[in-house]
């Protein structure tokens, strides 16, 4: 497993070339045919969005139905380009037609079974569908996206399954790299696996982290005792450039890929926690959650599928901010707040559920890790 590790280390990380933030694309209007499973709410779309790429989607699916009528409402695709169940999935159809190709498949801890440790061991897995379509339609790049469980599970021999499988298997030049949120622009610790497949061999190496300018009361909805808070139109202008941002203020016609231009409003009062609920939350001391508890993080905790469930501290995000309201109690972050602190701008509609939101948002991918990685390896190179 030692040439395995090596590839996840600082070394594997662009730090001398040009910032990921600055790069330009070398083919601005090429059309990048894109295909994902286990697509969620389209991280990758969104992100391809908010680079204002030329996109054509060639399939997605879901078995949630809920993430479907989200997808639906958000991207432009036909029926016949979604697959509910994975395994019915014939991608042989789509060879030759895909650019990149997308996915987080949820990994069950697998056994080893035998020497081979290659496609064979991954018999029942959805790992294995992920990779059979790579197989199938042969795209000119893959990522694909897992916790970072999967690269530490059973001693790094599940990891190497997964390794052997895409690059034997499948046939491809595979790159690998633990990326945190937090380093890429949103103000959320969330570390996840990054793989990434060329089909032809490439040198790459990952983006470099950037300091992070915005803390998590950046993106809440009431908040305002922000230096990004403009009072006269009560809306929060997030910039990393001073000098852009304002000109924001000004012209928020002038967005970038980088930029979030958020409304202030109220938020309601079912997002605040009894009084009974917000002393459990508080209360110090048990053997799962240690003392001190902390609200009000700079940095988010991970963002979790269940939040609508949770009610710990030491589990899920908590605040107290409401200025509007004069409000000082404890309440959870509202659906919107978390899919900002995912990447997705306001524009993002929300047609489900708060309960199925929460879910939505919490397995999402990090639109902002995804962008960095596709200006880092220009994917324009890989359209048409």
């Amino acid at each position: 497993m030692t040439d395995l590790n090596i590839q996840n280390t600082e070394e594997n990380i662009d730090k001398e070339g040009i910032s990921w933030v600055d790069r330009e694309f070398s083919r601005p209007d090429a059309t990048i045919r894109l295909a994902t499973s286990f697509s969620g709410i389209g991280a990758i779309e969104y992100a391809l969005k908010r680079l204002g790429i030329n996109t054509k989607i060639v399939f997605a699916g879901d078995i949630d139905a809920n993430c479907k009528k989200s997808y639906f409402a958000n991207y432009t695709i036909r029926e016949n380009q979604w697959h509910t169940d994975i395994h019915e999935l014939d991608a042989t159809q789509y060879k030759g037609k895909v650019d990149l190709f997308v996915g987080g498949a949820p990994c069950q801890a697998f056994s080893i079974v035998g020497e081979q440790r290659g496609f064979e061991d991954t018999r029942g897995t959805l790992f294995r569908e992920f990779a059979r379509i790579v197989k199938e339609c042969q795209p000119k790049v893959f990522i694909f996206e897992n916790v970072q469980g999967l690269f530490k599970h059973d001693q790094g021999r599940t990891w190497e399954v997964v390794y052997n499988t895409f690059k034997d298997y499948c046939g491809y030049d595979v790159h690998f790299q633990l990326l945190n949120a937090r380093d890429y622009g949103i103000p959320q610790t969330r570390e996840r696996l990054y793989c990434m497949g060329f089909r032809e061999e490439t040198e790459f190496k990952y983006p470099a982290p950037i300091p992070l300018k915005y803390k998590m009361y950046d993106f809440l909805e009431d908040y305002t005792d922000s230096d990004y808070y403009d009072s006269d139109k009560n809306a929060k202008y997030l910039s990393g450039d001073k000098k852009h941002l304002k000109e924001l203020r000004i012209h928020p016609e002038k967005e970038r890929f980088n930029d979030f231009v958020f409304p202030v409003r109220e938020v309601e009062d079912k997002y605040y926690l009894s009084e009974k609920v917000a002393k459990y939350v508080l209360c110090p001391g048990t053997k799962t959650f240690k003392t001190p508890i902390k609200t009000d993080l700079e940095i988010a905790r991970p963002l979790l599928h269940s939040m609508h469930k949770m009610h710990r501290a030491g589990v899920d995000n908590y605040v107290t901010y409401n200025k509007a309201k004069g409000i000082d109690g404890l309440r959870k972050l509202t659906p919107r707040e978390c899919f900002r602190l995912m990447g997705f701008k306001d524009d993002f509609k929300q047609v489900v559920s708060n309960t199925a939101a929460y879910m939505e948002a919490g397995n999402s991918i990090v639109v902002d890790v995804l962008i960095a990685l596709l200006k880092q390896m220009d994917v324009t190179k890989y359209g048409i």
